[in-house]
């Protein structure tokens, strides 16, 4: 038996016995190097599929080595250099990425560098919005202050008001900008209060020139929160600081926001960005694939625009499950889509469940679930749970606390933290994407 059919042997069986997603993440790019004096050579694309083979599968594969040639007592891995298409990364190295040793983020501005005037689809539905952002630029501080942006949920108002930020850094070439969600504002005020140091928290809004909050709406019934904002809002408005403030509702229909602060938000600018029109959801899917460097036949991109009529949000997020199917499947047709769309918009809520979630993420990373529902710190289960995280938050839209508490009482920082990490990696790491991918390919596709 030539070394090629020793391993097309241990692999056929490996197959047999794992997930698909499992068996391409993980045995795709291997092959058996050698067998000399009882030790088979396996040769793998980079360190981080290494750690995992020595870590979860050493013992599988030697048995099955064994059964089919008994002279071999042992196995080693090793990386080979001049098939490796990535940068090598150990699951240690993978760990420390996902520690964000480098992040996406400014960290100082808060701003995320992908949302852009560039990027940014202009329509019926938002170019009153759009016109008031270019307006500021020109005339900060001095002309719509505040500026408030309202809309429902995935119609890009995140995006527009973030653009505002980069546009300003470009511009003035300045970091005295904060972008903030209500959500964090709170949080980080209520560590403040707790670490006795609100002092430090009120010095970092003084010295900026633009301050975005998104979602004010969060701010409903804090009333202590309301009023900290409430003496920033106005040292900054005084000192002709420019405000940007969106929210999924006008600020009169906000419950329980002081009428002080309602007063001051209604004497900026109130605009509103509601649902795109069909051209400009054709104009949004094709932008997207432009970045993507990919394509579609126009009768499935009009197919999509015309069944996702509410929400950009979820526009792009069916647009990436038909790209995923179509590299899964190669030749995409219409009736396929139409299928995705069947099945999926029919399914996706009763098919995604957190007790599914957790059965999904730990069969692909081959864990059991009870173990992965404990406070291991091994490098193979905060991975996993990252991910579960990120899932539940964005798939099944739960709270940080409501998470935290059915991963057994973790806080909710810690999940924040979680899901940054991997929303922030999907956009530079491809072992990450690559996971990713095929977590949401068995939550959502495995059926169509």
């Amino acid at each position: 038996m030539t070394l090629d059919e020793l391993w097309t042997a241990v692999l056929t069986e490996i197959e047999f016995n794992i997930s698909k997603a499992n068996f391409n993440t993980w045995f795709k790019d291997t092959n058996l190097i050698s067998c000399e004096k009882n030790l088979a050579q396996i040769g793998v694309p980079n360190g981080f599929v290494k750690d995992w083979l020595e870590n979860k599968y050493k013992k599988v594969i030697l048995k099955i080595l064994r059964k089919n040639d008994p002279s071999i007592k042992d196995i080693t891995f090793r990386i080979q250099k001049e098939t490796k298409k990535r940068e090598e990364k150990s699951v240690e190295e993978l760990n420390q990425k996902l520690n964000f040793d480098y992040i996406l983020i400014d960290q100082e501005t808060g701003l995320n560098p992908k949302y852009t005037f560039e990027s940014f689809i202009v329509g019926s539905f938002n170019e009153v919005a759009y016109a008031a952002a270019n307006s500021i630029i020109k005339n900060l501080g001095l002309l719509y202050n505040p500026l408030f942006i309202y809309g429902g949920v995935g119609l890009g108002k995140t995006h527009l008001i973030q653009a505002i930020g980069n546009e300003i850094k470009k511009i003035y070439n300045t970091k005295s900008i904060k972008y903030i969600t209500s959500e964090k504002f709170t949080n980080d005020f209520i560590n403040a209060l707790s670490n006795k140091n609100v002092d430090n928290f009120r010095a970092q809004f003084e010295n900026i020139n633009l301050l975005i909050i998104d979602d004010v709406q969060f701010f409903a019934g804090k009333e202590k929160i309301q009023e900290v904002f409430f003496n920033i809002f106005n040292d900054l408005y005084n000192k002709n600081k420019q405000i940007i403030i969106s929210s999924d509702r006008p600020p009169h229909i906000i419950p329980t926001i002081e009428e002080r602060l309602k007063s001051r938000f209604q004497g900026g600018m109130i605009t509103d960005i509601g649902y795109p029109d069909f051209e400009t959801r054709v104009a949004i899917i094709k932008k997207k694939l432009d970045i993507h460097k990919e394509t579609l036949s126009e009768e499935i991109i009009n197919y999509i625009a015309a069944n996702v009529q509410k929400n950009i949000r979820e526009l792009e997020g069916v647009l990436n499950k038909v790209l995923l199917y179509n590299k899964i499947q190669n030749n995409l047709t219409l009736d396929v889509v139409k299928k995705i769309f069947e099945k999926g918009s029919k399914k996706i809520k009763k098919m995604t469940t957190f007790s599914n979630i957790v059965k999904i993420v730990s069969e692909f990373f081959d864990l059991k679930e009870e173990e992965l529902l404990t406070p291991s710190r091994k490098s193979e289960y905060v991975i996993a749970r990252q991910f579960i995280m990120y899932l539940l938050r964005n798939e099944l839209k739960l709270s940080y606390p409501a998470i935290g508490e059915r991963l057994g009482g973790k806080d909710h920082t810690t999940v924040m933290y979680a899901c940054k990490k991997i929303d922030e990696e999907l956009n530079n790491n491809e072992e990450i994407k690559q996971i990713y991918n095929n977590l949401i390919q068995k939550l959502y596709l495995t059926n169509c």
